[in-house]
């Protein structure tokens, strides 16, 4: 018998495939726009200039300090950007950290978004937005933050280095991982987890060896798709609580932090979700945070929160903030458990879920 469960489909246009950069002023005309803030990070402002360039009279000017964990000040500039070049929409070229000012900007005019996605963060499918404001992240859900249109063209991710490609592809995976347990699943948003997590564990390990596979680099970013398709239509739990104050309250690299958390959050719930979790765990040998902590290994991800700069002094700091207004888990969030466990994230330890 199926279990009772809603499911609330989030209206984004996805537009998949080779080429697909070439569609972006298609997708702005046929929003009712004519003038595109284009927004990047510095990395990728040559990239967003060349986009410019490509729109014509449909680009109002590029804005590149995107930064990570979407800084409220930066926002403040981007709108007042925003404003002087007398756009009517935003076209956000690169990861999370570009996708969330996009997102910022949309939160707080309700211009219309297209997003040209070149990593495989997932945040350009949820209507969910995370920024940070005196060292504290918090995030919002609104309609008006969902992206109206999405690009996906893997041509766009053949130069993504392998490092971020590994961690950006960890992140999406974590986005999957709490998705088949989270208190609102529901059967299509489980069965696109397990699929996106399929995807990326077949196709990085062949990126880590032929970063321009792009084959492997069309999967990836399928599975990408897949997985923040479900980070947008069910709630998040532990993981994404201990990431958001990581990354809030101590700045660390926000997709390093969840590619390094995510083989211990998922052994801290392996046993109270482990009816949820069966199709991943089958996936990685029987034991869903060992088998995912050796995967990482095996791409050469980060393990340890200590090679990310933060302090061992910190981590008490750490346990208090997670446990403070904590999100909903299948396992209680008990602070000594949630300490314990950033002990071993900081420290790089191999976790057992069982």
């Amino acid at each position: 018998m199926t279990t009772p469960f809603s499911y609330d489909i989030n209206p984004a246009r996805i537009v998949f495939g080779p080429g697909t950069l070439a569609r972006v002023g298609d997708e702005i005309k046929r929003l009712g726009a004519s003038r595109a803030l284009i927004l990047s990070t510095p990395f990728q402002q040559a990239d967003a200039q060349a986009l410019a360039r490509q729109l014509g009279p449909l680009s109002a000017g590029v804005f590149a300090e995107a930064a990570m964990h979407t800084p409220v000040a930066v926002t403040a500039r981007a709108m007042a950007a925003f404003d002087a070049a007398g756009a009517d929409c935003v076209v956000a070229l690169g990861g999370g950290s570009t996708i969330g000012l996009g997102k910022a900007i949309a939160y707080r005019n309700d211009a219309p978004q297209v997003v040209v996605a070149t990593t495989y963060a997932g945040s350009e499918v949820t209507p969910i937005l995370g920024q940070t404001e005196d060292g504290v992240k918090t995030t919002v859900r609104d309609p008006k933050i969902l992206p109206e249109v999405v690009i996906y063209d893997p041509d766009l991710t053949l130069g993504l280095p392998v490092a971020m490609s590994v961690t950006s592809g960890l992140n999406a995976m974590a986005h999957a991982l709490e998705a088949v347990y989270a208190r609102d699943r529901n059967p299509v948003a489980s069965l696109m987890a397990v699929e996106g997590v399929r995807a990326l564990q077949g196709a990085l390990p062949v990126i880590v060896a032929d970063p321009r596979n792009a084959a492997a680099r069309s999967d990836a970013l399928y599975g990408s798709w897949l997985c923040g398709t479900v980070l947008g239509t069910v709630g998040m739990a532990l993981h994404h609580k201990l990431c958001h104050t990581l990354g809030g309250s101590f700045d660390l690299p926000h997709a390093e932090t969840h590619a390094i958390v995510l083989p211990h959050s998922a052994a801290y719930n392996a046993q109270a979700a482990a009816a949820e979790l069966r199709p991943l765990t089958a996936l990685f040998g029987g034991d869903i945070g060992g088998g995912l902590y050796d995967f990482a290994r095996s791409l050469g991800a980060p393990l340890a929160l200590k090679d990310l700069g933060l302090q061992e002094s910190q981590l008490d700091q750490a346990a208090d903030l997670t446990v403070k207004n904590p999100y909903w888990n299948p396992r209680p969030i008990a602070r000594d458990a949630v300490r314990a466990l950033l002990q071993r994230a900081w420290e790089g330890t191999r976790p057992q879920s069982s």
